[in-house]
């Protein structure tokens, strides 16, 4: 016998061996591969190489044999096919002691429900020379899983072979993706077999450090995928937006969604921050943030990674305290600007686009300051988000620090309206009753 069917003799008897003192668990029901219409397979028969030679399984699931016809492997492991074409020879051959190999493997098809970017049918095939696909392997087919799954209940449904109408041949095999990804417990990615079936599960409660550790992950949907997220609430620009794409430089984030709505204004809570994602099952996971703990730890877990159809909510505060408004004021997702129009009695009226953090007696001495004719109480003009405007009447004190009564934060869109002083309105007054007469008069009547 030459050296090549040694090799494959003592391969295929050790593996038949093997399937009799593995350890059960994972691995065994990894290496279980069940022949189907398309495999490829080597047979050798020890001692009679006209019988031997490559076999494609044919869509009956049969195998077309010298002297014998054909027999049915559908269904069976190389080492059970291998036994089963050795009884076929029996009537042929004293003690027919065949090996069966898989040379090439059929495309599979494969089923991918639940947390996924793409659930659906999918056919997968292996590189030449390379294993079968995995199970990891076909939820990156699938676009990978979303920021709702639990990769600790990966479910694989599997159908044993030719009693696929019996239902107690079904296996329902639970897989713990997490530890693959965090121990490189790789015995959890199975490869697959025809007919398998993928359920990624939602998570029932979030884990935001785990969240974000998912997106990192090769598991996770392709950073180049656009997704549109919304924004509502306490921010300058409500509204739904689009992010990804070709140019995408990474995950898409809450601070980012937020400075893309023009920041959040002075009085919104981000200590009460929401995400609310919808599920593939239609339900609503509701995530709550705090900002206020990126702003004072630099707790960077609180930025969550954003997905496809996210909605961030951002409430109004109760009460803040000036420190409060002025540190958030500050902060990378407020916006880098307000627009603010001055009128009256000020050295430079017009629009000044100032820091959102600026008050009210800031704005005066931006605008170059009161000129001699204005007076220190000016009108507040605000236009609220509801349509409504709001008008006050507020004495400025330049060395006032910040407070909602006395200075208040100015707003996008204020208008600051500073009037005339009493000296001002009596020369304008008498100005007005003067004018015309100094039109009729010679000028020399006014004059020193």
């Amino acid at each position: 016998m030459s050296v090549k069917k040694q090799r494959i003799f003592w391969a295929g008897l050790l593996a038949a061996i093997s399937t009799g003192i593995g350890s059960p668990g994972l691995a065994q029901l990894d290496n279980a591969y069940t022949l189907g219409a398309g495999d490829t397979i080597s047979i050798d028969i020890f001692n009679v190489p006209e019988y031997s030679g490559s076999q494609r399984v044919l869509a009956d699931g049969s195998v077309n044999l010298p002297v014998v016809g054909a027999v049915n492997v559908s269904g069976l492991t190389p080492q059970t096919a291998g036994r089963v074409i050795g009884a076929a020879y029996q009537s042929e051959l004293r003690y027919p002691q065949v090996t069966v190999l898989l040379e090439g493997s059929r495309p599979l098809r494969v089923a991918i429900t639940g947390e996924v970017a793409q659930p659906g049918l999918y056919t997968m095939s292996s590189a030449e020379g390379a294993q079968l696909p995995t199970v990891a392997q076909a939820l990156q087919t699938a676009g990978g899983v979303t920021q709702a799954a639990d990769l600790r209940r990966v479910q694989l449904r599997r159908t044993n072979g030719q009693q696929a109408d019996d239902p107690q041949s079904v296996q329902l095999i639970n897989l713990d993706l997490w530890a693959l990804l965090n121990n490189g417990d790789v015995e959890q990615d199975l490869t697959l077999r025809d007919g398998d079936a993928i359920v990624v599960h939602e998570t029932s409660t979030v884990d935001i450090t785990e969240t974000n550790q998912l997106s990192a992950s090769n598991l996770a949907s392709s950073v180049d995928e656009e997704i549109v997220v919304a924004v509502v609430g306490e921010v300058f620009r409500p509204g739904a937006y689009r992010f990804g794409g070709g140019g995408s430089k990474g995950r898409t984030t809450v601070t980012e969604v937020v400075q893309a709505a023009g920041g959040v204004k002075p009085l919104a809570d981000i200590r009460q921050i929401q995400v609310r994602r919808q599920t593939r099952n239609g339900s609503d996971q509701v995530i709550d943030l705090d900002f206020w703990q990126l702003l004072q730890s630099g707790d960077f877990s609180q930025d969550l990674v954003l997905q496809q159809g996210d909605t961030v909510s951002i409430p109004v505060a109760i009460a803040p305290t000036p420190a409060e408004i002025a540190q958030l004021a500050a902060a990378n997702f407020s916006p880098d600007g307000v627009n603010v129009n001055i009128v009256g009695e000020v050295e430079s009226p017009g629009q000044h686009k100032v820091p959102p953090d600026t008050t009210l007696s800031q704005v005066v001495l931006a605008a170059g300051g009161f000129n001699r004719r204005a007076t220190e109480t000016v009108k507040l003009i605000r236009f609220n988000p509801d349509g409504t405007v709001t008008q006050r009447q507020i004495e400025v004190d330049l060395t006032e620090g910040i407070d909602s009564e006395k200075n208040p934060l100015i707003l996008n869109n204020d208008v600051v309206v500073v009037g005339r002083n009493i000296g001002a309105r009596f020369t304008d007054s008498v100005d007005s009753i003067l004018g015309p007469v100094r039109r009729l008069l010679p000028l020399s009547i006014f004059l020193p």
